[in-house]
C-alpha cells in the first residue's frame, strides 16, 4: 500500500468510528482542541435565506397576454412587483445578455417584456392564413 491509502484509510476508519462513539469523539475534540460540535438544534426564527439557483415560476405567460393586445399585457404587468417581472424574464429567456437582471425599475422591465412578448406573439404571422 502506498503512504497516500493507507493514511486515507486511517483517516477514514477514524471519522467513522467518530461519528459512532461520543466518548472516542470527545477524546479526538479534546486532542485537537477542537471546541464540542454544537448537538442541539438552531432556532427556526433566524433570517430567510434566499433561494439559491432557480427563481420561482412566473405569475403569467407574456406571449399569450401579448395575444390579446399590448394594452392589456403592460396593464397585467404593471401589477407585478419587481421579483414577479424577473421571475417572468428569467423563466421566457427575456435576458441573454444578462442585463435585465440587473435593472432595478420596474417601468424599464416592463418595456423589455413588452417589446419581447410582442416579437415572440407575432412570430411566424405571415406563414398564418385567418
Amino acid at each position: 500500500m502506498t503512504i497516500r491509502r493507507t493514511l486515507s484509510t486511517l483517516a477514514q476508519v477514524i471519522a467513522d468510528e467518530a461519528e459512532r462513539n461520543e466518548h472516542f469523539r470527545a477524546s479526538i475534540e479534546q486532542a485537537l482542541a477542537l471546541k464540542p460540535l454544537a448537538r442541539t438544534r438552531r432556532s427556526c426564527v433566524s433570517k430567510p435565506t434566499r433561494r439559491r439557483g432557480r427563481r420561482t415560476p412566473a405569475v403569467l405567460d407574456p406571449i399569450e397576454v401579448a395575444r390579446e393586445g399590448e394594452g392589456i399585457l403592460r396593464s397585467r404587468l404593471e401589477t407585478l412587483s419587481l421579483e414577479q417581472l424577473l421571475d417572468i424574464v428569467a423563466q421566457h429567456g427575456m435576458d441573454p445578455g444578462k442585463l435585465v437582471m440587473k435593472w432595478k425599475k420596474p417601468d424599464r422591465v416592463i418595456d423589455r417584456i413588452v417589446e419581447i412578448a410582442l416579437t415572440r406573439a407575432t412570430k411566424g404571422d405571415a406563414f398564418r392564413s385567418d
